[in-house]
This record gives C-alpha cells, sequence and structure tokens, in this order.
C-alpha cells in the first residue's frame, strides 16, 4: 500500500531540528576542543577592512578573523607609537571590528606604514602606499566620479551602439563571424572578471570564505538571469529572440561595467590609479567593443529597433559604470566588490551561453560551429579585447 500523502506534520519536522539543538547544547557545555588547546597563545589574525585619510587623521577600520579574542594594545605610524581612539572598544570579540582614528600628519604623496599591535605582541601592518585624502561625499568628487564614469562606460557604448546600421546590412556569413565575434569578446570579459573576482576574493578574511562566496553569488546571478531571460521570451511576441537576447547583453555588460566603475573609484579614493588621458583612451576602445556585443543580435531581427530602444540598452549597458565609481570612491567594501564582480561574471556567463544556443541553432546544414566565420570570430574577438585591454592593464 503507498503511504498517503497529504499537508506534512509539522512535528515531524521540529523534531530534527530539537535533537540538533540539543546536540549544539551538549557539545558548547562539554567543550571537548579544551581538551586539546595548547598552553601557548592564542591565534590572532587582524585584517584591516578599510583605511582611509582625513587632514591630520588616518582612520583604520580593522576586523578580528581569528579564532580568539584580540586586545588592542598599540598603534604605530611609521615606527613611531601614536596615540589613537576605538569607536567600538580595543577589545575584539571574533569577527568584532572596529574603526581608529590616529591623530597624525600625514604627507601628501608619500607612503606610511600603519602598524597595530595587540596585547600579545603581535604586529599586523597596512601599508599607505601613496597619501592622498580620500574622497568625501561632496558636489566635485560626485562630479568628477560621475565624469570618469561617463568617460569609460557610457560614451564608449554609445559609440559601439552606431555600428548596427553597419551590421544590418551584413551577409549570412558575415553575421556568423559577428555573432562569434560576440562571443568571444564576452568570453575574454568573463575569463577577466572571474580574474579579478578570485584575486578580490583573496584579499577578504578567511572568515568570509571568499572564493565560495564568489562562486555562489555567481552561480545565483546565471540562473536569476536565465529566469529572466525566460521571463522576458514569454512575454515578447514570436520572432523577437534577438531583442530579448539583446537586453540581456546589456544586462550582462553593465553588470561587468559596474564591476569596473567599482575597481576604479576606489582605486582612485585610495591613490592608487592616475586615471589620465592614455587610461581613459584605453577604456574607452575596451568597451566600445561592448556596444558592438550588444546590437549583434539585433542586426537579424525582422523588425529594426527603434532609436529609444537602441539608447536604452546603451543606458543599461554603460550607466552602472558610473554607480559603480560612486560607490567604490564613498563607500568601498571588499566584501560587496567581490559579490559585485560575481554578479557580473554569473551575467555574462549566462549570454554566452545564450549566444552558443543561437548560434547553434543556426549553424545548421553547411554552416557548421567549426566553420571558418565562427572560428575567425571567436579568435578576433578575444584578439581585441586583448589588445585594447593592455591600453587600460
Amino acid at each position: 500500500m503507498a503511504p498517503e500523502t497529504g499537508r506534512p506534520n509539522v512535528l515531524l519536522a521540529l523534531v530534527p531540528l530539537v535533537l540538533l539543538a540539543a546536540l549544539i547544547a551538549l557539545v558548547i557545555w562539554s567543550a571537548p576542543g579544551e581538551a586539546l588547546r595548547s598552553p601557548g597563545p592564542p591565534v590572532e589574525r587582524l585584517t584591516f577592512q578599510r583605511v582611509t585619510l582625513e587632514p591630520g587623521f588616518i582612520v583604520a577600520t580593522v576586523f578580528n578573523d581569528g579564532p580568539s579574542p584580540v586586545a588592542i594594545a598599540q598603534v604605530q605610524v611609521d615606527d613611531a607609537f601614536w596615540t589613537f581612539t576605538a569607536d567600538n572598544g580595543q577589545e575584539l570579540e571574533h569577527l568584532g571590528r572596529t574603526t581608529l582614528r590616529i591623530p597624525y600628519p600625514w604627507v601628501q604623496d608619500e607612503a606610511h606604514v600603519v602598524r597595530v599591535l595587540t596585547s600579545t605582541g603581535t604586529p599586523f601592518d597596512h601599508q599607505i602606499p601613496v597619501a592622498v585624502e580620500t574622497p568625501t561625499f561632496n558636489a566635485r568628487f560626485l562630479g568628477v566620479f560621475t565624469l570618469i564614469g561617463v568617460y569609460v562606460g557610457v560614451l564608449p557604448v554609445a559609440v559601439g551602439l552606431l555600428w548596427f546600421p553597419f551590421l544590418a546590412r551584413l551577409s549570412a556569413r558575415a553575421m556568423d563571424f559577428l555573432l562569434a565575434l560576440t562571443i568571444g569578446l564576452l568570453v575574454f570579459l568573463l575569463v577577466d572578471g572571474a580574474h579579478e573576482g578570485f584575486e578580490a576574493a583573496n584579499t577578504l578574511p578567511a572568515s568570509f570564505q571568499g572564493a565560495v562566496l564568489f562562486a555562489v553569488v555567481a552561480a545565483a546571478a546565471y540562473l536569476a538571469l536565465e529566469a529572466t531571460g525566460g521571463w522576458l521570451r514569454s512575454r515578447r511576441p514570436q520572432g523577437s529572440g534577438g531583442a530579448v537576447l539583446a537586453l540581456l547583453i546589456a544586462v550582462g555588460i553593465g553588470l561587468h561595467n559596474f564591476g569596473e566603475g567599482l575597481a576604479i573609484g576606489s582605486a582612485f579614493a585610495l591613490g592608487e590609479a592616475a586615471l589620465g588621458t592614455l587610461l581613459i583612451v584605453g577604456f574607452t576602445l575596451h568597451n566600445t567593443t561592448e556596444g558592438l556585443a550588444i546590437v549583434a543580435p539585433l542586426a537579424r531581427e525582422r523588425q529594426q529597433p527603434r532609436l529609444g530602444e537602441l539608447i536604452r540598452l546603451g543606458l543599461i549597458g554603460g550607466v552602472p559604470t558610473i554607480a559603480g565609481a560612486w560607490l567604490g570612491g564613498f563607500v568601498y567594501s571588499p566584501v560587496w566588490s567581490v559579490v559585485f564582480l560575481a554578479i557580473g561574471v554569473g551575467a555574462i556567463a549566462q549570454v554566452v551561453g545564450q549566444i552558443a544556443r543561437q548560434v547553434g541553432r543556426e549553424a545548421a546544414g553547411t554552416r557548421r560551429l567549426t566553420s571558418g566565420p565562427v572560428l575567425g570570430g571567436l579568435a578576433a574577438g578575444v584578439a581585441v579585447m586583448y589588445v585594447t585591454g593592455m591600453l587600460v592593464g
């Protein structure tokens, strides 16, 4: 006889939870790990989450990444001891953080080293490679970050969209090359974003499990955009797959550009990037190809897109650069940097899969995925991004 199916019994679900709670309570009460603890000093891991410079002050936020409590005893700047205040006290439990304000006459454009000594005498250092005042939220810095975002995000994508009239007149073989070129462009962004994401993840405190955080968020972004694409296709009329794909590409590139703006803003705030003319030119060349990737799926549409639709796609792909520059310049957080880089990588991975499936469906008959136009387009896309990327690296 088959078991009855019906409303689940809540008590059956609570029994394992109650037993688990009892087990955890027993472990905490008996503390079996205490018998194995060595009599030596505790394991201390203190990390610097953010260091900012104000006129006459160095402000450092530190985080206890170790299993044992940490007591901050002294602070050195350039090998000299300095007084300090701690907004959350000097005793930090596991995952505790505090912000240290150090009255120190730092020198513009000079390097400084901040050292925190714990009560056990363990030192933890942070180097300030170039001392510049950290931007504060005001009209001047807001305008600077906005202008940078427009230069390296909005305008390049807009310029790339201007290729649409030319693309609409290409032959079928040329369009195979172009869609494969788009895949090559996006694959480069995917690999580049993953590299930056794992680099950022490695700088996080071990307690945040940066690599796992990056991978999980990237997978979630992939699935979210996959679901969004299905929903959009269900609401669009038959035969508008190119428009949906163009929108998904714009969203993926926009999320990638948000992470790019985040990196630009944080580097600018920390004095680690001098965004001169050459760097802006490099970003412009690099990101112009993103506009080309957005409009490529529209070239095969029977109904040509309106100007307003092209403008909307360009804004979706480019404007997030401005928002990322704002966030990176004013309230940069290493954790959020990893999260947003992961979102961009997951979104671009989904878009690459979408375009590859489309090329595969249209490659029936004589046009194969291994044809010359497709292979040439893939190689050309990666090469273009690699060469232009050298100007911003």
